[in-house]
């Protein structure tokens, strides 16, 4: 039975929180704890070409891991959660409400329900942490794009 638990769970994203009795069994450490450099946890999504998350969902927010190469363009676009990003690898240009702003490891930012927004790469790629509340439904499933309306 835990075979076919953990066949579920990596099928759906990663891990998850425990669905019925036969998955309480398995233990905080397998449901809720993660490595950013797993990249085999998480729903995977390819954004658009050099543009790739693994997504995290929770009850009440969502984390999506971004990896973006080099001058990879992403797509301006914007959705009904709130979104909070930091930049913990590299360098890159966030646009947000049609004003570019340079941003470095470190930095962080808000970008509120609707505002359209967008990355482009630096010269030697970035790592993103995004946080979006509530979850966004669009992201439980791995596939391709941004999924805005």
């Amino acid at each position: 039975m835990t075979k076919l638990i953990r066949i579920i769970l990596n099928n759906t994203y990663g891990q998850t929180t425990p669905k019925n009795s036969n998955e309480v069994n398995m233990g905080q450490r397998d449901l809720n704890f993660f490595n950013i450099d797993a990249m085999d946890q998480g729903i995977k999504r390819t954004l658009v070409d050099g543009i790739n998350t693994r997504i995290f969902p929770g009850e009440q927010a969502m984390l999506s891991i971004v990896r973006i190469a080099p001058n990879a363009v992403g797509v301006v676009h914007s959705h009904t959660q709130e979104q909070w990003g930091v930049l913990l690898e590299g360098s890159a240009i966030r646009i947000q409400d049609g004003e570019e702003i340079n941003v470095k490891k470190g930095d962080f930012w808000r970008s509120p329900s609707g505002i359209e927004h967008g990355v482009i790469g630096g010269p030697k790629g970035a790592v993103i942490l995004d946080v979006f509340s509530p979850p966004r439904p669009e992201y439980m499933l791995s596939g391709s794009g941004f999924a805005t309306e």
